[in-house]
């Protein structure tokens, strides 16, 4: 990933980013208390935020957190974040702690102040080896907690599950849990079968990912046959494709899985019109 751009906001504010400071008692510090959202920016505007801004409201009420600003507030600070920062092909990070008291009691006092907190970075293109060869992928045991709904910042188990990709020399984990398919470490799985876009229903074992609504949303109108459906780990290693997507990578085709390949070992065809659709949608 590329460096921060240079100004964040913090709690009201813009500042330059490496002077924004946090205090060593916030709880998303000490406990991972706190929700986040990844928003992609092209041509200096912030897209599927509405979409955004939904499931950040949806995680703080889950967690019974204050949200400390209306859509309409959200909306304003992100679009001038984003000004800030000269605008371009870019993603806004905003994570919203429950906040900081003077000490550590597992029980929030109900009066705190919740931390907000947003920087920007440079989109990363694909490669051009992910866009000709797909990428590689593994699975392994879904090890996350059971509210995978919520868009906490408490992604331990994402993070040492995408450490085992990385050790293996492979893009993502692909995540199954009691032998059914859930999520990757940091992505949204579907399946190709018969011309048909699969996934699993969206519950409190996966994160409804803003890209999978978009994919969903363009299937629709450009006739693409898909469905919400319970994915077997059998049906996985079977499929004639399998993609990945999120906010700051699109969708993209793996083509190995567990060192095997996935239908013909090249990225096919209705991934390479999805992935047409969602750039023309970008572009527009």
């Amino acid at each position: 990933m590329a460096d921060p751009l240079p100004l964040c906001h913090l709690n009201g504010g813009l500042l330059p980013v490496l002077e924004a400071r946090v205090s060593p008692f916030d709880r998303s510090f000490l406990f991972g208390d706190g929700v986040y959202e990844v928003i992609p920016v092209r041509h200096g505007r912030a897209r599927r935020l509405s979409a955004n801004l939904a499931r950040l409201t949806r995680s703080l009420r889950e967690l019974h957190m204050h949200n400390p600003h209306s859509e309409q507030q959200w909306q304003e600070l992100i679009e001038q974040l984003i000004a800030a920062n000269g605008g371009g092909d870019i993603y806004v990070y905003l994570q919203v702690s429950r906040g900081a008291e003077f000490g550590r009691n597992h029980a929030p006092p109900p009066d705190i102040e919740p931390t907000v907190f947003a920087y920007c970075t440079p989109l990363p293109p694909p490669t051009p080896a992910a866009l000709e060869q797909g990428v590689a992928c593994i699975t392994a045991s879904d090890t996350r907690w059971a509210r995978c709904d919520i868009k906490s910042v408490a992604l331990l188990a994402n993070v040492l599950l995408r450490q085992q990709a990385v050790e293996a020399g492979a893009s993502e984990t692909i995540l199954l849990r009691d032998g059914w398919l859930t999520d990757a470490s940091a992505s949204t799985v579907y399946i190709v079968k018969d011309g048909e876009v699969r996934a699993p229903p969206n519950s409190t074992l996966l994160l409804p990912g803003t890209t999978r609504s978009l994919l969903e949303e363009l299937a629709d109108a450009h006739g693409i046959a898909r469905r919400s459906v319970a994915i077997s780990e059998a049906q996985l290693r079977a499929a004639d494709e399998v993609w990945l997507s999120a906010a700051t990578r699109g969708v993209v085709a793996v083509t190995t899985l567990d060192g095997r390949s996935v239908g013909s070992g090249r990225p096919g065809p209705l991934w390479r019109r999805m992935h047409a659709l969602i750039e023309n949608y970008w572009a527009a």
